[in-house]
C-alpha cells in the first residue's frame, strides 16, 4: 500500500487570506483617517480665514451682535427657503 502525500499548494490557505484582508481593510482605514485629516486642516485654514477681520464669519458676527433678532428671523426664512425645495427623484 502506497500512500501519496499531496503536493504544495499554490492557492494562500485561509489564514493568508484573511491577514490579507486584514491589512487590505488597514490601509484603507489609513487612506481614509489621512483623507479626513487633510480635510479638517483645510476646513480650520478656511474658518480661521473667514473669521479674521473684513471676512464673512466676521461680518456675520457683527451683524448678529448689532440685530439678533432680526438675524434670527433671516436665519428661519433661510431654513424655510432650503427645507421647502423641490426635490428631485433619480
Amino acid at each position: 500500500m502506497t500512500f501519496e502525500t499531496p503536493g504544495p499548494s499554490l492557492q494562500p490557505g485561509m489564514g493568508e487570506r484573511a491577514i490579507d484582508a486584514a491589512t487590505d481593510v488597514s490601509r484603507t482605514i489609513s487612506d481614509v483617517s489621512n483623507g479626513l485629516k487633510d480635510a479638517v486642516d483645510r476646513l480650520s485654514e478656511a474658518v480661521a480665514a473667514s473669521r479674521r477681520p473684513g471676512g464673512a464669519l466676521s461680518t456675520v458676527s457683527a451683524i448678529t451682535r448689532e440685530a439678533p433678532l432680526a438675524s434670527l428671523f433671516v436665519a428661519f426664512l433661510f431654513g424655510i427657503a432650503v427645507a421647502r425645495r423641490p426635490r428631485t427623484c433619480p
